[in-house]
């Protein structure tokens, strides 16, 4: 089920230097939701609280309600947040069937200790999710490069393992950290495709941060603009390109003026 995501006035600070202040939204269960602003705005630093990679200095963040604000990585998987990195964090002599196994492995039966001695059951849920991902990666185009070491593939392809991987662990929540980061125009219009078909086909709420506005305005619901750590505006996709706040925050006063 499709996961509702809250902050309220979250801050982060290191040492005397403030990244994030009071930042407050919330994600509706089953929408898109952007974060955008210009670099320097506190967007990864805030993916990194709400995964649990950063602990606020103040503020709550809720999963369904749940607070999680320093959480281990690993107990916010099982709330079902999965992530993405700007730079994808790929096995890279590993095949690329094998990069995408490890988005599943929350999901098998028992622990450490039944994965080692191979006991039937893990055996079979083993069988079942390598079916499985051999499927996601056939629709999604890469079934020929299964078997081949990630490390023979473009960074375009790698950014799509990376978002398979996070989907075979069964996310309601699904954090894509500028996954159009260089990316060709081809590329970005099959990403966009992707993520629709995902959202047609699965019960999951996805947070993007990214700084091509095409991709947002083509996906989001909502999004947030942060500018120097703080929220700065609320809205559509449509509304923030047009927001005299958002375009001075992106070109400069004297710019915005300019094209005023």
């Amino acid at each position: 089920m499709a996961a509702r995501l809250s902050l309220n006035d979250v801050s982060l600070h290191f040492g005397g230097v403030r990244v994030l202040q009071d930042v407050s939204f919330e994600v509706e269960p089953g929408s898109i939701f952007g974060l955008v602003g210009p670099n320097g705005a506190g967007k990864t630093s805030l993916f990194n609280c709400i995964s649990g990679h950063y602990k606020p200095s103040s503020g709550s963040i809720t999963i369904d309600g749940t607070e999680v604000v320093g959480s281990a990585p690993s107990r916010l998987a099982r709330l079902g947040l999965s992530r993405t990195f700007q730079h994808p964090a790929l096995q890279l002599r590993a095949t690329v069937l094998e990069n995408v196994l490890l988005g599943g492995h929350l999901r098998l039966p028992g622990g450490p200790v039944s994965w080692a001695l191979s006991l039937p059951h893990t055996t079979r849920a083993e069988r079942a999710m390598r079916a499985e991902a051999l499927e996601l990666l056939e629709r999604a185009g890469l079934g020929w490069a299964a078997h081949l070491p990630a490390d023979e593939l473009s960074h375009g392809l790698h950014k799509g393992i990376e978002l398979w991987r996070a989907l075979l662990s069964k996310p309601s929540l699904l954090l894509l950290d500028e996954p159009a980061a260089g990316l060709s125009h081809g590329e970005v219009e099959q990403l966009i495709e992707t993520v629709r078909q995902v959202r047609a086909e699965q019960d999951i709420t996805i947070v993007i941060v990214e700084h091509h506005m095409g991709l947002i305005s083509a996906l989001t619901d909502r999004v947030v603009v942060l500018d120097h750590g703080s929220k700065l505006m609320e809205g559509t996709a449509a509304q923030a390109q047009s927001d005299p706040r958002v375009i001075e925050a992106y070109i400069g006063k004297d710019a915005a003026d300019d094209a005023a």
